[in-house]
């Protein structure tokens, strides 16, 4: 499939040059990760994986996303208020599912002795895919919502800068200043930051739950000098020294080494292999203490797969966001099909459908971090082994998404430079703090795209399958796969038999055929849009060739829409 920077990367000599300059720019950026074999120290770094070039984004969908991160804020605070929906919606899973069910027992716990907490803090990443599977223009969909160390946000701060240092290299400096600013750094410090000060204590101390590996810690470190920026003070402790060493007071007030503690910002702890007896222990301490935790457990619970799937449940967003008519649909529109795998008659039948078709489906566990979803054969398998057991509970099954895959080069260090077939996968991050019942922010924090190779089907850039990648926004989106040109044909009838391939055009988006009323096998009408360069198209049509010329008026959003008549020759 041609890519859309195909013009510019014709060359071997320029696609070599470009990628030379590009790991310059992203050492020189900070988009940094310590290596494989010093994964603790940072003596040695290396660069973190990203495209060479920025990839495709449909304008539309990318704004819907943002539009709608306020409602998914709105919606991940109150399922976790709410007791009642997240027992219901965990009660098969926690029979089945040990890891969740250890995290709902604290829960409870918690709930039982009482909240010492009076400030909340979210930050999640609502995470999205293009879905051609259907026929016209690309769908938004929601693959998952990470409630509970979602990563990336700093690198992402900083990969804008690197694809326009590449972009300028490619001589393309105007499509370089097309780039929209990114901070998630930022956008997430300012919800620590709010957090901190609504805690009351200005000598109290920010502290970042880490792992014991730490490789993606610079990352970490773009928040962290963000905070350092506000003369807030930054700890970073993991799991065994909150065991040792951490304490609470009479009034559950939280101390580290005798530092008040007033934010736990969780990046660690939500998958099993985080845990120990003893890190159990120091979950259970963090949970009781008084200290705002980003994210406290009905939080994290609440961006479990199931509750995910139980969201999907006609009614059930109306349960939650009473008189958010315009919010629900918002959310509602973004949603692929979910399906339960509970025992009874509902989940025998998915079950039953999805081994007798294992490439519409993904089974997804309840599992975060990436690499743990299933597809295709080896769904199939899993399913034949426990469709009859209630182990099957510990999944839920998901529509497949169809992206449109499109070309680009994924850098990595010590590996061979090659073009790729990729897609991509839109993130949003959204920040929301709330005092007791009162909801002091609620804001999209700044957006990550990863890109991976079309063999790869699950895994993120710290599993080391995706890479970092930066949107350029399009007006419109179409590929072979989700056909929306027409053809008339001499009866008067439509087919989809256009096809247009970019002739000497680097940035050409697409097209979509204007129906013509009338009998036509004379005209066909056309609508170009978003084309950011003056290129020359060719359009093949009943056989027949015509080149068009797009003119630069054609640049703006889906609104601008420039038309020009077709008349084969």
């Amino acid at each position: 499939m041609a890519g859309l920077w195909d013009a510019a990367l014709r060359g071997e000599a320029a696609v070599r040059r470009a990628a030379l300059a590009a790991v310059d720019a992203a050492l020189l950026e900070g988009v940094l990760m310590r290596t494989e074999a010093e994964p603790n120290a940072s003596d040695v770094v290396s660069f973190a994986p990203f495209t060479l070039l920025p990839s495709a984004v449909p304008s539309a969908l990318f704004r819907q996303a943002y539009a709608v991160q306020q409602d998914f804020n709105l919606l991940v605070d109150a399922i976790s208020q709410d007791r009642e929906f997240l027992e219901r919606a965990l009660a098969s899973t926690v029979k089945v599912d040990d890891f969740t069910a250890r995290l709902f027992r604290i829960h409870l716990q918690v709930l039982e002795e009482g909240l010492a907490q009076s400030v909340f803090l979210g930050i999640n990443r609502s995470d999205y895919m293009f879905d051609c599977g259907a026929p016209g223009a690309p769908a938004l969909k929601q693959i998952e919502i990470n409630t509970i160390a979602a990563s990336f946000g700093g690198l992402a701060s900083r990969t804008a800068a690197v694809h326009g240092r590449v972009l300028k290299e490619l001589g393309m400096a105007e499509e370089a200043s097309r780039l929209l600013p990114n901070n998630p750094s930022e956008g997430l410090a300012s919800g620590i930051a709010k957090a901190w000060e609504l805690y009351g204590s200005r000598s109290a101390v920010v502290m970042f739950l880490v792992e014991e590996v730490q490789r993606n810690i610079f990352d970490q470190r773009c928040v962290e000098n963000e905070l350092w920026n506000r003369n807030i003070r930054v700890i970073r402790k993991r799991f065994r020294d909150v065991f040792e060493k951490g304490s609470l007071d009479e009034a559950r007030r939280l101390y580290m080494d005798g530092q008040e503690v007033a934010v736990v910002y969780y990046r660690e702890g939500y998958v099993p292999t985080n845990y120990n007896q003893q890190n159990w222990e120091a979950r259970l301490l963090l949970e009781r203490s008084r200290a705002v935790k980003c994210p406290d457990i009905a939080t994290q619970l609440a961006g479990t797969k199931k509750v995910q799937q139980e969201l999907s449940r006609p009614g059930t967003l109306e349960k939650l966001l009473p008189g958010r008519t315009e919010a629900i649909a918002r959310i509602r529109a973004t949603f692929a099909g979910l399906y339960s795998l509970d025992v009874g008659e509902e989940g025998d039948k998915i079950a039953a459908t999805a081994i007798a078709n294992p490439d519409q489906f993904v089974l997804k566990p309840q599992r975060e971090g990436g690499g743990n979803n299933l597809y295709g054969e080896e769904l199939r398998q899993v399913l034949e082994k426990i469709k009859d057991s209630p182990e099957r509970t510990s999944y839920i099954l998901m529509d497949k998404i169809q992206p449109q895959p499109t070309r680009n080069y994924l850098l990595r260090a010590h590996s061979p430079l090659k073009a790729s077939e990729c897609v991509s996968e839109l993130g949003i991050f959204g920040v929301y703090v709330r005092q007791g019942k009162e909801l002091v922010m609620n804001e999209a924090a700044g957006h990550l795209l990863r890109t991976k190779a079309v063999e790869h089907a699950d895994g993120g850039v710290a599993a080391g399958v995706a890479v970092l990648d930066t949107p350029y926004l399009v007006g419109r989106f179409y590929s072979a796969q989700c056909p929306s040109a027409q053809l008339c044909a001499g009866d008067g009838s439509w087919h989809p038999a256009l096809q247009l391939q970019p002739s000497t055009s680097s940035c050409w988006h697409g097209v979509n055929a204007l129906q013509e009323k009338t009998a036509c096998p004379e005209s066909v009408g056309m609508q170009f849009v978003h084309c950011s360069r003056s290129r020359r198209v060719t359009a093949a049509g009943r056989g027949r060739m015509q080149a068009l010329e797009l003119p630069w008026e054609a640049e703006g959003e889906a609104g601008e829409q420039w038309v020009q008549r077709l008349v084969p020759r």
